[in-house]
């Protein structure tokens, strides 16, 4: 089921639909965006709202590409483990 809401990001409103289950993610995400507004804003002298919310985009992907390389690491440590099983119980048939 859908919900519209209006989300406030850096003294701008953005009216969104989105799924009623998807809700309090947006809201905690909305949240820590916020937080590190003012972190940026506080820490490097950085008036310009649209710099500050480069800075943390950047951030986010950032820690979107760790987590991304991390999963992949794990999933192919996953298939050697099972390509060892595998050969393992091949050779029991």
């Amino acid at each position: 089921m859908s919900l519209k809401i209006k989300i406030n990001i850096a003294n701008r409103i953005y009216p969104m639909t989105i799924n009623r289950d998807a809700e309090e993610n947006i809201r905690k995400s909305v949240k820590k965006i916020e937080e590190r507004l003012k972190f940026y804003e506080k820490n490097y002298a950085i008036k310009d709202r649209q710099d500050l919310l480069a800075m943390c985009l950047i951030e986010i992907a950032t820690k979107l590409e760790s987590v991304n390389d991390s999963d992949t690491k794990d999933n192919n440590d996953i298939e050697i483990k099972l390509s060892s099983i595998e050969s393992a119980l091949s050779e029991i048939i």
